[in-house]
């Protein structure tokens, strides 16, 4: 069991605090993470247990496809907690794609290619895409995934 407790950590040295004052960008990722999670376990306080989240899996891809169960498996992250991080890491995927330049018109091979390559690039399986344009060559369907 590891003895520090986040009380020991000086207020202006806290995530939340921190991101307040200096703007997200600043803080680490186990911090991020921190903030997300809110609280700690018994046995660890939240900076401690961000810590131990993000060194279960290789890399943040890995935790993004993490199922709940793998994320319930570890101590200190119960069903409500896993169900959180996943809502987090899908707004955060959706808020990338909202970012990114609107498909529009497909004027070229290219481009189709890289809006498929888009949707699929975490695909686990095969899948078998059409792509369905209007007369004016706008995308209309978007790829079915399967369940």
């Amino acid at each position: 069991m590891i003895e520090s407790k986040l009380l020991e950590v000086p207020l202006s040295a806290m995530p939340r605090e921190r991101l307040e004052r200096y703007g997200a960008k600043v803080l680490e990722t186990h911090e991020l993470l921190a903030i997300l999670l809110r609280t700690g376990s018994k046995d660890l306080n939240v900076l401690q247990l961000s810590i131990v989240v993000l060194n279960t899996f290789e890399d943040l891809h890995s935790l993004k496809m993490a199922s709940l169960d793998e994320l319930m498996h570890i101590n200190g992250i119960g069903r409500t907690k896993a169900i959180e991080l996943k809502a987090a890491i899908e707004l955060g995927a959706r808020l990338n794609k909202a970012s990114q330049m609107k498909l529009g018109k497909i004027t070229s091979s290219k481009m189709a290619g890289q809006w498929i390559v888009e949707e699929l690039k975490d695909a686990y399986q095969e899948h078998l895409v059409a792509l369905y344009l209007n007369t004016k060559n706008e995308k209309v369907l978007d790829i079915q995934k399967p369940l």
